[in-house]
């Protein structure tokens, strides 16, 4: 990895857009333990349907009962059963070959109290009409198939069970984390663009360092056609990535890598080159490298490679996600520069339109209901889940293994519930919901520093952040759906920086982007101590 700094691929940004939570399934908790025994004990998850079955709400009000384990059979035959065991027992047998409804009617005819039904695949809750289960009066759910495995292998053939429905926490302190990380890396990310401004105000003023600097940074620059490009770009590939998702997953995860890389690198790189010592050189390709750069480069890449190989490790794996997903979100505020308001406007519009669509209008669309953001995001299913015409997706319960596209802060849920056993154990958030309206943040940032306006811009655009934040988490549980956070986290920081562009009279201003150079404030310095603006520059000069 080499000295010059790049912007990292736009096209990752689509994927970070917006991953909501997913919309929570009915689960539950089954706790296991050796009959008689009830330390050690286990829990494991279970799907079930709330029209058809209720279970206690805590482990205290659940009632014991021994578990009989016939996933030999699927149960689709009377015969399968001997007379008498399973009587007043848990019963538990493979899913397929015949219907919910068939295999919950014979074991009611043979006694059971309840029926668990073990699933290779993810669980999805059974659906249909009461009536048609109004003569099964047992409680029915879906377990999986390696919990049972794992059952045996630690209590024998000797368990007894308990089955319970805990409600759901109103609130995870896993949220605030996510808050502080979201603002931290807006704030940050924004500040860092305005450093970079001031620096190349500098510059202006001197051909030789202009040039030296140009060279070492890479910037990119949204015009409002660029930005409807890039929209339409996000519109595609996103409907491809909802076809076509076996592959382009590891195509993302790919440029996630090399992205993040580059980014951490970026970032770690800005801080060492403040560090006065350890700037040794070594010739390489007729350049002088400094060693403690080519060291980070290598470190970099290292973190990149690990997170690579470990990517699906839950205990840990989501830490390097979140530090290179930080360092990319930081870096793409800073590289990604908007010329003006009116850009910003455009492209945090079109963006929000793009999520409610691809969130809320698009189930209208597919043929099984679901959003394609929610599909994408969760990730796909195998086509045995629709089978029997008795089951329904459950979006909040990913199958075993699939691949999930990496560009989401995570972290784990602080607080136990039967969906830290069931369902993605972490709070999400997607990277384009810090990047986009940090973009904005940024352009306040960079506003600030050409006009000299106190960080006033810059501040009330990132409380307006925070609190489009909060606002997002308080809808989400009140209404207990995954969210469009663009919905709530746009209108706030856009309107903010209206009202204070309005309240300064600057609002002409900010809306084409400052035109001033430099030179004007070496050339000026009374008026901007008298509180006027510099000279103005034509129309099209720009830094």
């Amino acid at each position: 990895m080499g000295p010059p700094r790049r912007c990292p691929p736009p096209l990752l940004l689509l994927w970070g857009l917006l991953l909501p939570a997913a919309v929570s399934a009915q689960e539950g908790i089954l706790h296991a333990f050796e009959s008689g025994i009830p330390v050690p004990s286990k829990n494991y998850c279970m799907i079930f349907n709330p029209q058809w079955t209720t279970f206690p709400d805590s482990l205290e009000n659940a009632t014991s009962i021994a578990l009989e384990n016939l996933t030999a059979t699927q149960l689709c035959n009377s015969s399968a059963v001997p007379p008498g065991s399973i009587k007043g027992k848990a019963v538990v047998v493979m899913r397929g070959s015949c219907l919910f409804l068939e295999k919950a009617r014979i074991a009611q005819s043979r006694g059971a109290k309840v029926l668990l039904i073990a699933s290779n695949t993810a669980l999805s809750p059974p659906s249909g009409n009461k009536t048609e289960f109004s003569d099964v009066t047992i409680p029915i759910a879906l377990v999986r198939h390696r919990d049972v495995e794992n059952m045996q292998q630690t209590f024998g053939n000797n368990i007894s069970v308990k089955l319970y429905s805990p409600p759901s926490p109103e609130f995870d302190y896993s949220m605030v984390v996510i808050f502080l990380i979201a603002v931290l890396t807006v704030a940050l990310g924004g500040y860092w663009s305005g450093v970079s401004e001031f620096e190349d105000m500098k510059a202006a003023t001197n051909p030789e360092e202009r040039e030296t600097r140009r060279k070492k940074e890479e910037n990119v620059t949204f015009t409002p056609l660029t930005v409807v490009i890039f929209v339409v770009i996000c519109c595609v590939m996103l409907v491809l990535l909802y076809f076509f998702y076996k592959w382009l997953v590891y195509v993302i995860i790919s440029v996630f890598c090399l992205a993040s890389a580059m980014s951490l690198y970026n970032c770690l790189a800005a801080l060492i080159r403040k560090v006065p010592f350890g700037r040794c050189r070594i010739p390489c390709c007729n350049k002088h490298l400094e060693v403690r750069l080519i060291i980070l480069a290598g470190i970099c890449i290292a973190l990149a490679v690990v997170w690579a190989v470990f990517r699906n490790e839950n205990r840990w794996a989501w830490i390097l996600q979140d530090i290179l997903g930080i360092a990319f979100c930081l870096n793409f505020i800073k590289t990604l520069k908007m010329p003006n308001f009116k850009s910003c406007v455009i492209l945090l519009g079109l963006l929000l339109i793009y999520d409610v669509f691809f969130v809320f209008i698009t189930p209208f669309i597919t043929k099984n209901g679901e959003s394609i953001m929610v599909e994408v995001a969760a990730g796909p299913f195998g086509n045995s889940e629709k089978n029997d015409g008795n089951l329904v997706e459950a979006t909040a319960q990913p199958s075993a293994s699939h691949e999930k596209l990496p560009v989401v802060i995570r972290v784990p849920r602080l607080m136990f519930s039967a969906q830290t056993l069931c369902v993605i154990p972490f709070s999400l958030l997607g990277f384009g919901d810090i990047i986009v309206p940090g973009l904005l943040v940024a352009y306040c940032r960079r506003f600030d520093v050409q006009t000299g306006s106190s960080s006033i811009y810059y501040v009330s655009c990132t409380v307006a952040y925070a609190l489009g934040m909060v606002l997002t988490f308080v809808v989400l549980a009140l209404m207990k759906k995954g969210q469009p956070a663009l919905l709530y986290l746009v209108p706030c920081t856009l309107l903010t920086a209206s009202f204070v562009a309005w309240r300064r009279k600057e609002m002409k201003k900010f809306w084409k982007g400052s035109n001033y150079q430099m030179m004007d404030h070496l050339d000026y310095p009374a008026n901007e101590e008298n509180g006027g603006p510099p000279n103005e520059q034509t129309e099209g000069q720009r830094y």
